[in-house]
């Protein structure tokens, strides 16, 4: 796999040097003609195409629970292993790479763009919602009962820790090595070399970058409007501002608009110092609230989170005589299918910022780490809002009655409130920044064929086209249009679980080979 590949790879490509663009021309256009398309047809039936969608979502959801339980499991088993095998020594980017980045800023970008918006929104929602069967129950634990509070921990820790960050350690890790350590283009495509050869420079490579380009875009667009929506409702319960439409379009366009100018930076001027504030900021947040609420029992909860996760997990984990049926495929599969859409954009972020990281490093730092700080924060998070619903205290003893709005409900109940919901409502902003700034580098290396250093104006098009994307949806189609979205999103995991698994194969494959190619080259010193 030398350099020879990415010259005839390049001398394949059809692109198009046209209004300051360098475009892959299979991979753009159809990319773009799919997105135009399932736009307008969703803007015109966004009933129907809600319908069609959510049925399609829900087919996978519960034919396919199977699948993506076990690739699931077999994504942590894997990437556990590969801690532990001899390829574990090998530097993405050959022996003598160093690191682009400092291991903090490399955190708190990878962090940033992985989830860090999801805990904002559900740290406080969702065990609350387990406790108190807004949804059922997970494992059919009676509500409401010293069970349900440890299973809620659990069973929320269970779906934000090993599992989502195996499946992104599984993507980030694939492009990065055949990257960065093969020469091959940052593209999805490139991860399946060892397999299909030069077919990857072929249609069965674009099929992968085209469904890579779709997942991202619209699972990013959704997750703007949704988090509009969000921001609107904590804008509303702090300051009575209008939680409208018009509300809500205004919040993506500034977001969107913020998203451009830090695209415009670049990577060392715009996602990693918006990264770097994110993590300073939830550093103040968390701290604050160890500091002023339960303090006692966040400590406790942390150890009770941890242990109920690890006592749980093969029940929670498993696929076969599921009693709670309704719960796992609402939450957990739904998870599971969420998780692996998004591994497109979050891998190719993570492999973006990962050259001169050795496996094992890598792994730690995608697979283990994440999950201690998700730990942690869930336990706070999570633990004052359990403690305020079992102590009948304000908004939350009522349950869940908007999950949106379940992290202000809680700050309401503890000292400086307006101060913690606004640094809430502005971190939660920032998350998205960096997460819409992020997904427009991934799709931008994708649909240039790979390239690394494709001109600005086009990271600036698919930023644009993100929150274009999410305001027309929400204007016009309303939630049933970004539901459509959603579930359109959803419904591409299913191939891409089927992609990943062969990926497995490919990397380890990628990776011996690499192996025994350094030892070769050791036993002719």
């Amino acid at each position: 796999m030398s350099k020879k590949y990415v010259t005839d790879y390049e001398i394949g490509q059809d692109n198009l040097q046209k209004f300051g663009l360098d475009i892959h021309n299979p991979v753009f256009i159809i990319s773009a003609l799919i997105i135009l398309a399932f736009v307008i047809v969703t803007l015109i039936y966004p009933a129907s195409a809600n319908e069609t969608l959510d049925g399609a979502k829900w087919w996978a959801i519960n034919n396919f629970d199977w699948l993506f339980m076990s690739s699931s499991n077999i994504f942590v088993i894997f990437c556990i292993v590969l801690i532990f095998l001899p390829v574990s020594k090998i530097r993405i980017g050959g022996r003598d790479a160093k690191p682009e980045f400092s291991n903090i800023s490399w955190f708190a970008m990878l962090f940033a763009a992985g989830m860090g918006i999801g805990l904002m929104f559900w740290s406080v929602a969702e065990p609350v919602a387990y406790y108190t069967a807004w949804w059922h129950t997970p494992l059919n634990v009676e509500a409401n009962t010293p069970q349900a509070k440890e299973l809620a921990m659990g069973a929320t820790m269970f779906h934000w820790g090993l599992h989502p960050w195996a499946i992104y350690a599984i993507v980030g890790l694939s492009l990065a090595f055949f990257s960065y350590s093969k020469k091959l283009p940052l593209t999805m495509r490139s991860a399946f070399y060892p397999i299909l050869g030069e077919k990857v420079w072929g249609w069965p490579g674009h099929l992968i970058d085209i469904l890579a380009v779709f997942a991202t875009i619209f699972g990013l667009a959704t997750s703007l409007g949704l988090g509009a929506q969000q921001v609107a409702a904590g804008l509303n319960f702090l300051f009575d501002i209008s939680k409208g439409i018009n509300t809500q379009i205004w919040i993506i366009v500034a977001i969107t608009s913020i998203a451009v100018i830090s695209v415009v930076r670049g990577l060392e001027g715009g996602v990693k110092i918006l990264s770097n504030l994110n993590i300073i900021l939830a550093f103040v947040l968390i701290s604050f609230l160890l500091f002023v609420g339960p303090t006692l029992d966040i400590f406790k909860g942390f150890g009770n989170t941890v242990s109920a996760y690890a006592t749980n997990m093969f029940d929670l984990g498993s696929f076969t005589q599921r009693d709670d049926k309704e719960w796992f495929h609402g939450w957990t599969i739904f998870y599971w299918a969420w998780w692996i859409a998004w591994s497109p954009f979050v891998g190719m972020f993570i492999a973006r910022v990962s050259k001169g990281r050795t496996v094992r490093e890598f792994i730690i730092a995608v697979l283990l780490i994440p999950t201690l700080i998700t730990a942690i924060w869930m336990s706070a998070f999570g633990t004052t809002g359990l403690e305020q619903v079992i102590n009948n205290t304000g908004e939350l003893a009522n349950g869940i009655t908007d999950k949106s709005l379940a992290m202000f409900q809680m700050f309401e109940n503890l000292p400086l409130s307006s101060i913690t919901s606004s640094l809430a409502i502005f971190l939660v902003i920032v998350f998205f920044v960096t997460s819409s700034d992020s997904g427009s580098l991934v799709i931008d290396s994708i649909t240039a064929g790979g390239k690394l250093d494709a001109p600005t104006a086009q990271r600036v098009f698919w930023a644009v086209v993100e929150g274009g994307v999410a305001i027309s949806l929400l204007y016009i189609g309303g939630k049933q249009a970004l539901n459509a979205l959603q579930a359109g999103s959803i419904t591409t995991a299913l191939p891409f679980t089927l992609i990943l698994l062969v990926m497995c194969f490919s990397l380890y494959k990628g990776l011996n080979g690499e192996l025994k190619h350094l030892q070769q080259q050791e036993e002719k010193k």
